[in-house]
């Protein structure tokens, strides 16, 4: 966070001099001292987030690349000539341990083209596809792997 409010600081000020960068970071530490103390932060949480960083960065990446590949294979269903689309509820469990990590899957399935995430409940998602095919494999996409990853 703290990183995160000074580059915001540099960013609104447009320029980057002495002075900006001094009070930049001075200000910057007060608005985490702020958020350490009413918000439930803290720097080790801040230490965590940064050891954590290159697996974000590599679900934002599988993600994208997810809704890429989604994206056409939708496109493909609709060009193509079949006559019926086979719409499915897939039910699957997963062993994702933390609230976060649950939802995290929960947004990615829903971010993906074809289907959306109906409901999570404990460990059990219900996901509405747009076809049988896009059903296949849920609980052991890539995502839930790299959402174990971040759990750790």
């Amino acid at each position: 966070m703290l990183v995160l409010y000074f580059l915001l600081w540099v960013v609104f000020n447009g320029t980057i001099t002495p002075e900006i960068c001094v009070f930049g970071a001075v200000i910057s530490a007060a608005l985490f001292a702020f958020t350490c103390r009413f918000m439930g932060f803290s720097v080790k949480k801040e230490i965590l987030f940064y050891k954590k960083f290159p697996f974000f960065l590599r679900y934002a990446a599988v993600l994208v690349k997810e809704i890429v590949k989604a994206n056409f294979g939708v496109i493909r269903m609709i060009l193509t000539q079949r006559e019926e689309v086979q719409p499915v509820l897939a039910v699957f469990h997963s062993d994702l341990k933390t609230t976060v990590g649950k939802a995290f899957l929960a947004n990615a399935i829903t971010l993906t083209p074809g289907t959306i995430t109906v409901s999570l409940e404990n460990d059990r998602y219900t996901v509405h596809c747009l076809d049988e095919s896009l059903a296949e494999g849920m609980n052991d996409s890539v995502f839930v792997e790299d959402i174990r990853k971040l759990e750790e």
